[in-house]
């Protein structure tokens, strides 16, 4: 029963993440509708990046680096990376609203917005966990 009972503690920490994930992408989104407009996904776009970026430093600093946490590391990362991340990154969104371009007759629209969103995405990832091992190698 012990193993049951460590999963069902990762899978509470990981639904409260989930919450603040998807309430935080909520807003973010929101608001950058309310600044950029809606023409174009702005918002999903920015939520992509920028949960790359936080997933490329955390990544670092549970697997690597710090190894944060101790004995509650385990939780940590089912609350941060797969909770809050997983809430907050947006790639199902990501997809409904390449759709929505092609549907719109948006076809260049619709391939830029693939593009950056993966290219800028993964270059986040890749320059956060960069980032994050020189400046913890200091």
């Amino acid at each position: 029963m012990v193993i049951g009972e460590i999963v069902f503690g990762l899978v509470i920490f990981a639904a409260i993440g989930g919450a603040i994930g998807a309430s935080l992408r909520f807003l973010l989104v929101h608001f950058t509708n309310i600044f950029w407009g809606n023409l174009f996904p702005y918002g999903t776009m920015l939520v992509n990046v920028f949960g790359s970026l936080l997933m490329g430093v955390l990544f670092v600093l549970f697997t690597e680096k710090l190894k944060i946490w101790g004995a509650n590391a385990n939780q940590m990362q089912a609350l941060l990376m797969t909770g809050v991340l997983g809430g907050f990154t947006t790639f199902s969104a990501f997809s409904l609203d390449t759709w929505r371009l092609i549907e719109n007759q948006a076809y260049l629209g619709a391939i830029m917005y693939i593009c950056f969103s993966v290219l800028l995405s993964i270059m986040a990832l890749i320059i956060a966990i960069y980032l994050t091992r020189s400046m913890l190698s200091l």
